[in-house]
């Protein structure tokens, strides 16, 4: 039985192994090309550490509106609900592979949450 999330650590080791999916996307490396060729990689990867690590462990850690940033960004590269879909299939199969438990499922629970609010931020779901 693999263990639940418990740390920053834990954290930190999904965080970083979903951003190599991420990266070697072909479809979602747009998103990230910036950000690898200014060798911002690592610096990313905390922020976000910080943002899940607040919304799993109780943290104050991030200091970022991270609705504004994806906004923002889609202005520069459009986000398309299959982008939406590919970053919750990589980031659950991430936490799939390594944890189990409570706060593990409440982790992908959240995710959906902010793919889902962003979504309907961006008018990417049509009636």
């Amino acid at each position: 039985m693999k263990q639940d999330i418990l740390s920053r650590k834990d954290i930190k080791l999904i965080i970083t192994e979903f951003y190599k999916k991420l990266v070697t996307d072909v479809e979602m490396l747009p998103f990230f090309e910036e950000i690898v060729k200014k060798n911002q990689l690592e610096a990313h990867l905390e922020v976000i550490t910080d943002f899940w690590q607040d919304i799993l462990l109780d943290t104050t850690s991030y200091r970022n509106n991270v609705l504004q940033k994806h906004l923002d960004f889609d202005k520069k590269i459009a986000f398309k609900t299959t982008h939406f879909e590919k970053w919750l299939a990589y980031l659950s199969s991430t936490i799939n592979t390594f944890f189990e438990g409570q706060v593990a499922e409440r982790m992908k629970n959240r995710a959906k949450s902010v793919a889902t609010v962003m979504q309907l931020k961006m008018s990417l779901y049509n009636s």
